[in-house]
């Protein structure tokens, strides 16, 4: 039998083409948006009815909709709400961004994860719900967020061209949605294999609660299976397990599987039957995490060292010989640009950072003017530079380029710079770094202005370049759906998550010659 969904336009803007999943909670479709010229969505019609409601109720609908919606701005870690609303037939919807992307169920069933990769999952998970927890600002109030259905089902793990293997959690505060009445505090919602005991009372929930369903998951994400065995899925059979009956252990479970006693005492101390006796907030369990990350965690490599480019004196290594046969990075090139080089009017004399294009021997190229106080630049004269880049495409398509200058001596200086790819700056700067493979970074100091005093060469890895390649490519169909800063925030989350990764891994060079490395 065909769905009667499919083909129907959803208030006058989604367009429905096909089922993409159903639960207990409700119908998922792929729908595009045809006010936005076509971008694909996702629509899901949630498991209830408004027609007959109190007003009270369609009220608090739209209240928790719309704290919802907030979420996924200000998380990265979070599948984005764009709208909701309710049909002809008084049953309420939200459109989310449409991720290409597998659900953590699907992962755990078709192999085992590894320790590195279960700290990294977890880290991601526990990032959502901390921003959850702690609250979104709605007309004046904030409003935490617990989301009652924690388990694998709910989790979606997508390939990003930037940040690798992003997870990020579906269905925030879905189950509050479909409560008819805030009165109805017995009325239950959840998976049963997931709930906390208090959940299965009845009781008004914190955060606490989902954090009994986050240790069940766990359980199961390093085992493949769950902590309890259910002799029949009845709700009285998931009531006594959960209220009386002792987990398993990993030994009894999976006998062969060897894991750190902290990472086991983490994942039990989760779904202790006592919320008191739990983690009290998801912030405790990411400081065991960040602890175990820099014990177990993967060992991010850095990229093969490229050429190096200085006009000062440095160790006479075979990194430097190499420099003076390459015309572009030249020292007669270099002092070129830098007599050519002046301070642009329109900019203000400050810390600034900002990117422009470079004529140079009739070729243009990306470069970097950077205006610091003298002494911080002669800190770095000598010093491992360090670039990657970040993009993200909704909600309004950005790129972050890191630029990073080091010295043991003095430690690091950071050069972020925001790129709006919706503009033509942008797009040309973009596709300039992608072209070339390297960009400048021209020095300017504070004390004397006008003129540049010092000139680095940053490569870019062939893999970052065929990628911003590919993202400047793609740039004109994108659409933007919400204010450049949204993307800004979500991109600046992420970028301070990485900085420390980053530090680690340059400080583990034991030099302070002029390498140049990139991401």
């Amino acid at each position: 039998m065909s769905d009667p969904n499919i083909g129907r336009l959803l208030s006058k803007r989604y367009e429905l083409q096909e089922m993409i999943g159903a639960g207990a909670m409700g119908k998922v479709y792929r729908a595009k948006d045809i006010l936005l010229g076509g971008v694909p969505v996702a629509v899901k019609f949630l498991a209830v009815s408004m027609e007959n409601q109190q007003l009270r109720v369609q009220e608090r609908f739209e209240r928790e909709a719309k704290t919802c919606a907030l979420l996924g701005q200000k998380s990265i870690h979070i599948v984005r709400v764009m709208d909701y609303g309710v049909d002809e037939n008084n049953i309420p919807f939200y459109v989310m961004e449409y991720l290409q992307g597998v659900s953590l169920s699907h992962v755990i069933r078709k192999q085992q994860l590894s320790l590195p990769r279960f700290l990294s999952m977890v880290r991601q998970i526990c990032l959502g719900l901390q921003c959850a927890h702690h609250g979104i600002p709605v007309d004046g109030k904030i409003y935490p967020i617990i989301h009652r259905d924690i388990k694998p089902s709910n989790m979606l793990v997508v390939q990003d061209d930037s940040f690798g293997e992003l997870v990020k959690v579906l269905d925030f505060g879905i189950a509050k949605l479909l409560q008819s009445d805030t009165e109805h505090t017995n009325y239950y919602l959840g998976t049963l294999a997931y709930s906390s005991p208090e959940q299965m009372d009845g009781k008004e929930l914190d955060n606490r609660s989902d954090i009994y369903s986050l240790g069940v998951m766990m359980f199961e994400m390093l085992t493949g299976k769950i902590p309890f065995i259910a002799s029949s899925h009845s709700f009285g059979v998931w009531y006594k397990l959960h209220h009386y009956q002792k987990p398993r252990s990993f030994g009894e479970v999976a006998p062969g599987l060897q894991l750190p006693k902290e990472v086991e005492n983490l994942v039990m101390s989760c779904f202790a039957k006592a919320p008191s006796s739990r983690p009290q907030s998801i912030d405790e369990i990411l400081k065991v995490l960040a602890s175990l990350e820099q014990r177990y965690g993967a060992s991010k490599t850095l990229p093969p060292i490229h050429e190096s480019s200085t006009t000062l004196p440095s160790p006479k290594t075979n990194v430097e010989q190499k420099t003076t046969k390459t015309p572009l990075r030249s020292a007669a090139v270099i002092n070129e640009i830098a007599k050519q080089a002046f301070w642009p009017a329109n900019k203000p004399i400050a810390d600034i950072v900002f990117p422009s294009r470079l004529s140079s021997n009739g070729e243009v190229s990306p470069a970097l003017w950077v205006m610091l106080p003298l002494l911080e630049i002669q800190k770095r004269l000598v010093c491992t530079r360090y670039n990657q880049f970040l993009f993200i495409t909704t909600p309004h398509p950005m790129l972050l380029w890191i630029t990073l200058i080091y010295n043991r001596r003095y430690g690091a200086k950071w050069l972020p710079y925001y790129l709006d790819l919706k503009t033509t700056f942008g797009q040309e700067i973009t596709r300039l770094l992608g072209q070339t493979g390297f960009y400048r970074i021209l020095f300017f100091t504070r004390e004397a202005p006008n003129r540049c005093v010092h000139v680095l060469l940053s490569s870019i890895a062939s893999a970052q370049q065929q990628r911003l390649q590919h993202w400047e490519s793609i740039t004109n169909k994108l659409v933007s759906s919400a204010e450049p800063q949204l993307s800004k925030s979500l991109l600046k989350t992420e970028y301070e998550k990485i900085k420390p990764q980053i530090l680690a891994k340059i400080q583990a060079l034991d030099t302070d010659s002029p390498l140049d490395l990139s991401g």
